[in-house]
């Protein structure tokens, strides 16, 4: 069987999640944790195959603490399974060594595919981010620079979305705040506005936030 642990902020999600899982042949679901600081307790106290994780969880800052979990429990393969734009998101994740990534608007038949797929080695995306990777891979470095964000800049835009001020912003990461000033300036030249009302709404009309 696969012991997976399901991290999510809201209990209809554990619960439609652990209901779907209850009687699946390769499947179980042997853990359940609302926010990001329970997690190391629980790969701790049970061997884990298989976390299941949203960006969106009460407590997680950065995809920096991902990387951390994955560098800590290399053994325990991470899926992300979130309402965020899988095209924005996706990327990043999967460069900071997550196994797939499976947005909420999909069935939980396709979670579970993506579950057995990750523990036997496989990392799954849709053929849409496999494609977007292929793009990025061929341009060189400054056409990324206007073409995609850096995980840290999409981080702080959420925040600036979220309405946070630079000084804010730098005590949740854990950065200068002259450097998050440095982040606003790079994304008001790549999503190409002037000021930091177009540059939520630009945000949001592409679906980064």
């Amino acid at each position: 069987m696969i012991n997976v642990c399901l991290a999510d902020n809201f209990p209809v999600v554990h619960y439609g999640v652990k209901s779907y899982f209850r009687d699946h042949a390769e499947i179980n679901v042997i853990s359940n944790v609302g926010n990001f600081f329970m997690i190391p307790e629980a790969l701790k106290n049970r061997e884990i195959d298989v976390l299941v994780m949203d960006l969106e969880l009460e407590g997680l800052t950065s995809i920096y603490e991902v990387k951390a979990i994955i560098k800590n429990h290399p053994k325990t393969k991470i899926i992300i399974f979130t309402a965020l734009s899988e095209q924005i998101y996706a990327p990043n994740a999967i460069k900071s060594g997550v196994a797939g990534f499976v947005h909420k608007t999909s069935k939980l038949e396709h979670l579970g595919n993506t579950i057995v797929k990750v523990h036997n080695g496989t990392i799954v995306l849709s053929d849409a981010i496999k494609r977007n990777l292929a793009l990025i891979a061929k341009q060189n470095k400054s056409e990324r620079l206007y073409r995609k964000l850096s995980n840290r800049e999409i981080e702080v835009l959420r925040y600036l979305s979220d309405g946070k001020k630079n000084n804010e912003i730098s005590k949740i990461l854990n950065l200068n705040e002259k450097t998050v000033s440095t982040y606003k300036l790079r994304l008001l030249t790549k999503l190409n506005v002037t000021n930091l009302v177009d540059l939520v709404n630009k945000a949001k009309t592409l679906e980064i936030v």
